[in-house]
């Protein structure tokens, strides 16, 4: 899943390499922090949000076969 997120993150932002995906798991879900070089961010968000909630829907749904729960934060 972290693999995912940095391909599907790679190619909208200036500053690829300070893209970091950190995960913590607890006992009902995944959590995925998505961290990116502050020039990037809006990039990452977009226009109202869309392109975040694309690139959420896209993970949720790879995620779906697992019994835990997964979110995605935009940091």
């Amino acid at each position: 899943m972290k693999a995912l997120i940095e391909t599907i993150v790679n190619p909208l932002v200036d500053y690829p390499e300070d893209i970091r995906v950190d995960v913590k798991e607890e006992e009902r879900k995944i959590v995925y922090h998505l961290t990116v070089n502050q020039d990037d961010v809006g990039k990452v968000i977009g226009k109202n949000g869309r392109i975040a909630k694309a690139i959420r829907t896209v993970v949720y749904a790879a995620g779906s076969d697992s019994k835990k729960r997964i979110y995605l934060d935009i940091m």
